[in-house]
């Protein structure tokens, strides 16, 4: 299975934003117990590349590793470097779409109107993340009328109370952060065990149709 067949089976992409490096293994680890398999890096957190790195190193192909908050070719290629299985990004940024895609990884660049998803994916997205997706999952029904044929991934925003119309508006993934992995939190054993059982509600709110 490549990663973007990855991305389809599995929906959920936990973002890990602000994590100490010396954490993302445990992360990581209860994150797997729940069924997660698919786990974004924010380049903005401290450590984040030898951080992504050391995820792909204990996970293997077990868990897809991407980097976050890319803004740039160069950072996407530092990423890709240390082991980065896709890249994503909060704007539209086409340089970046372009070295991911030469080094045969999955872009996934943000963006909000029907002239950004359109012109995110004309330029080589794989899939596009709609952010903010606070806006609501009628938002996200709304574009695919038009745009049925681009894959989109809302991100900012998606919580268990609303995963479910999300999928129903026709998402394909989704991205979801600190009402997954709160990183202010201290990642103790009862927090990673909370942790494990808030990934598997995840996972199991997407695998009901």
């Amino acid at each position: 299975m490549n990663t973007l067949e990855a991305i389809y089976l599995h929906k959920i992409i936990a973002i890990i934003r602000g994590a100490k490096k010396e954490d993302l293994l445990q992360i990581g680890a209860a994150l797997k117990e729940g069924g997660v398999r698919l786990i974004e890096v924010t380049l903005n957190s401290p450590g984040a590349i030898e951080g992504i790195k050391q995820l792909k190193e204990a996970f293997g192909e077990e868990m897809r590793v991407g980097a976050g908050t890319v803004l740039d070719p160069e950072s996407a290629k530092g990423a890709i470097d240390a082991g980065a299985d896709f890249i994503l990004s909060p704007t539209v940024s086409k340089e970046t779409i372009k070295i991911t895609k030469r080094y045969g990884k999955v872009s996934i660049p943000g963006a909000f109107t029907p002239t950004e998803i359109l012109t995110a994916y004309e330029e080589g997205a794989d899939l596009v993340k709609v952010f903010p997706a606070s806006i609501g999952a009628s938002y996200i029904k709304d574009i695919r009328g038009p745009l049925s044929h681009i894959p989109l991934v809302p991100t900012g925003g998606v919580g268990l109370d609303n995963i479910v119309d999300f999928q129903k508006a026709g998402a394909a993934a989704f991205g979801i952060g600190s009402s997954l992995v709160n990183t202010k939190k201290d990642f103790d054993e009862a927090y990673l065990s909370k942790l494990t059982g808030n990934a598997r509600a995840f996972v199991q709110a997407v695998s009901v149709e």
